[in-house]
């Protein structure tokens, strides 16, 4: 059986130390959903982050 992780939408934000927070409240929330959430930070600009949503 193959996974696959498909892309839904990736935003970039103002990096904020919470953030994981919400990213982790979000994966809790919607595994059922097969939703994964995702943060890290801007390989070119520190102070910003990428929120990446995924469907497994």
């Amino acid at each position: 059986m193959e996974s696959k992780i498909e892309v839904l939408s990736t935003v970039k934000v103002e990096n904020n130390g919470d953030l994981y927070k919400l990213v982790d409240t979000l994966n809790r929330t919607l595994k059922r959903e097969n939703l994964m959430f995702g943060l890290s930070l801007d390989a070119d600009d520190q102070t910003k982050a990428v929120f990446t949503i995924y469907r497994t």
